[in-house]
């Protein structure tokens, strides 16, 4: 009886362990995932930002040559 106890003691460990690990794996999973999320929409954010400053630049330039040529 104490052998059957011992061996399903340690399968019983091993069996939790590898339970440990598949759990650990998903959750590693989910938080690459979300980081490649965060990561994507920071790309995005400075793109959106870049083409906002790109467009404030060309009005602002723009606004200024209008000004330098009806001070002409």
């Amino acid at each position: 009886m104490s052998g059957f106890l011992m061996a399903a003691g340690r399968l019983g460990g091993i069996a939790a362990l590898i339970a440990l690990l598949v759990v650990l794996v998903k959750q590693l999973i989910v938080f690459v995932g979300f980081l490649m999320f965060a990561l994507k929409a920071v790309i995005v954010i400075a793109f959106v930002a870049l083409m906002l400053l790109i467009v404030i630049t060309f009005l602002s330039a723009r606004r200024r040559r209008r000004r330098e040529a009806d001070e002409i």
